[in-house]
């Protein structure tokens, strides 16, 4: 499922237009995003929870000359479902 189409479910099981089904999508991917640039995480009940991780800094390998090849350390966003999500899925 993409976007377009995930905005078009929220807007049948909501009962609003896709339209505003497909701004309120993009708003709340903007205020996760915003939230975990700014350091904090993002937990809902019974779906999840949206971290950032800190991921050190380590030498990786070329693949095609070999040489060593260093990979900065940089934050990563983790997602991890919460019981409800997995109950569900699972079910």
């Amino acid at each position: 499922m993409n976007k377009n189409e995930l905005a078009g479910a929220v807007a049948e099981k909501a009962g609003i237009t896709k339209s505003d089904a497909t701004t309120a999508v993009e708003a709340l991917f903007e205020v996760i995003t915003e939230t975990l640039k700014g350091g904090d995480d993002v937990r809902v009940l019974g779906f999840g929870n949206f971290v950032v991780q800190q991921r050190a800094a380590t030498t990786g390998r070329n693949p095609m000359t070999g040489q060593p090849v260093d990979i900065p350390a940089k934050r990563v966003p983790k997602f991890s479902a919460g019981k409800g999500l997995k109950d569900a899925v699972n079910s």
